[in-house]
């Protein structure tokens, strides 16, 4: 039986290491429409419930039952999207000193992060900042020591092994690569980001002239 862990007077957190598995199980939570919300961490699943009408004791139980429930292992279909992504000069004030860092030259920076596929691990930190994993070993660089106030939306930073978008505009603490024109905020309010969790992502380079071109779309 897994774990279930009081983290906040209305919150419960249940450890789940495998991201299908995770996913799959959160998903079944937010079905039963028994919570508040049901959000995915990088290792770990947490409830929210109404502590105003449930004690933590009852919330713990009926999340036990529904763990012990078979989870429909329904097969889904892994969403890809492309992203372009003008790298180095305004949009990446980091490009730069990422190279120097690195031992890299501008255009094999580019190349390998535009030549691995990444997978969404995790939403969160700021709305719609997607966490991306399958960063090459090759490009890691420590987050900023002096972190900024305000990024643009569609900013692309990396550290610690991660690519991390910011959907919309705010503070940051990871060196900026480069930005995407793409509007990765939407109008759907039941679905208002691009990226979801389990989405894959592939990078493809821009330049500057193209960049304006789509933005203007």
């Amino acid at each position: 039986m897994r774990r279930i862990k009081v983290c906040g007077d209305d919150l419960l957190s249940v450890d789940i290491a495998k991201r299908r598995k995770r996913a799959a199980i959160a998903q079944s939570l937010r079905d039963s429409g028994e919570w508040i919300e049901c959000v995915e961490g990088m290792a770990c699943v947490v409830v929210q419930f109404d502590s105003a009408v449930t004690s933590v004791l009852d919330a713990r139980q009926r999340l036990a039952t529904q763990l012990r429930a078979e989870v429909p292992r329904k097969r889904q279909k892994s969403t890809s999207i492309e992203i372009p992504v003008c790298y180095g000069g305004e949009f990446g004030p980091e490009f730069e000193s990422i190279c120097e860092i690195l031992g890299l030259t501008a255009d094999e920076v580019i190349r390998i992060h535009t030549s691995h596929e990444h997978l969404v691990d995790l939403i969160g930190f700021t709305p719609g900042f997607a966490y991306l994993s399958g960063l090459d070993d090759d490009l890691r660089v420590p987050r900023l020591t002096d972190p900024r106030q305000r990024v643009a939306a569609g900013s692309v930073g990396i550290a610690a092994g991660y690519t991390g978008l910011y959907a919309t505009a705010g503070p940051a603490g990871w060196p900026l690569l480069g930005r995407t024109p793409m509007p990765l905020l939407i109008t759907d309010v039941r679905s208002p980001f691009v990226l979801t969790v389990g989405m894959r992502v592939k990078f493809t380079a821009i330049d500057e002239q193209t960049f304006y071109s789509l933005a203007a779309k």
